[in-house]
């Protein structure tokens, strides 16, 4: 049974633009995403758990919606994660592998998406090939599922029924429990969880699992390095801390996330978001609305 018990916050930017975000508590906020001054409208995006069946392959689901005002357009970016996407927009339905990027997407008008998070291992037992295949790929979504896949939208209209369709049709389709991807999943959490986890070095002494071994893994289950995905998890930080405000050191910064020193932080973050730290904890902060929640 789905989750239903969400939060629910309303913010509002300037008297322009509104967000309304839900989510589950067991799925939390989204992390990873940046900050810019959007036009006016509307905007709205939910995340909701999947049956307890899927929990070992599905992460959450999620649907965005948008009704932006006028001929300007937005453009929404993220920091992708180690994780596949099943997404149903404009007709279509396609699976995205793991963005190493940083993911730029442009919105205008009104439109939606909704998308299945698969866990960092478990679209791989419905891939049935290594998951680094389709690193940095979108492909159409009955390459891998066949031409069903199509009829989900056919046949639901509002988001809980999208949600359902789409649980239900990957239930039908469970693969056989596969221990290595309760393992990956895992090893990925504890370095979402654990910020002294710096290096794949780090990693290897908290699994207890030798270098070559965990990157056969993060290539067949994820799609990404062991390195790769510490990097983004302390990049994710780095923008938190951007987020919140708060005056940064980023020298100190430098040694807590594991880089070399600030130079190399600092270019890290520019070469993958756009702009150094502080130009875009300046940006955030011109972009963060006064929080206003409702029950």
């Amino acid at each position: 049974m789905l989750g239903k018990t969400r939060q629910q916050s309303s913010v509002n930017i300037d008297k322009r633009f509104d967000i309304d975000e839900r989510f589950d508590e067991r799925v939390g906020p989204p992390r990873g995403v940046l900050h810019r001054p959007a036009p006016a409208g509307r905007f709205s995006h939910s995340r909701i758990s999947p049956p307890p069946d899927l929990a070992l392959w599905v992460a959450h689901c999620w649907m965005v919606s948008w009704e932006l005002e006028g001929p300007q357009p937005h453009v929404q970016e993220t920091l992708p994660h180690p994780n596949f996407h099943l997404v149903f927009e404009n007709g279509a339905a396609t699976v995205s592998g793991v963005h190493t990027g940083r993911y730029t997407r442009t919105l205008e008008g009104r439109s939606f998406a909704f998308g299945v998070k698969f866990t960092p291992g478990g679209f791989r037992p419905f891939l049935n090939r290594a998951a680094s295949t389709l690193a940095n790929k979108t492909v159409p979504a009955s390459q891998i599922f066949g031409t069903e896949i199509n009829g989900i939208q056919c046949t639901a209209s509002t988001e809980d029924e999208r949600t359902q369709a789409a649980c239900a049709f990957l239930l039908a389709r469970k693969p056989e429990p596969d221990p290595a991807v309760a393992h990956i999943n895992q090893i990925v959490e504890s370095i979402l969880r654990t910020p002294d986890l710096k290096t794949v070095d780090d990693l290897c002494a908290h699994t207890k699992i030798g270098k070559r071994t965990l990157q056969r893994l993060f290539n067949e289950y994820v799609g990404a390095t062991p390195k790769w995905v510490i990097r983004r998890y302390r990049l994710h930080e780095l923008v938190e801390r951007c987020h919140s405000g708060e005056k940064l050191d980023y020298a100190q910064l430098a040694l807590d996330l594991g880089y070399f020193d600030q130079a190399h932080l600092i270019n890290d973050f520019r070469s993958i978001v756009g702009f150094s730290p502080t130009r875009y904890q300046q940006l955030a902060r011109a972009a963060k609305p006064a929080a206003k929640r409702r029950p």
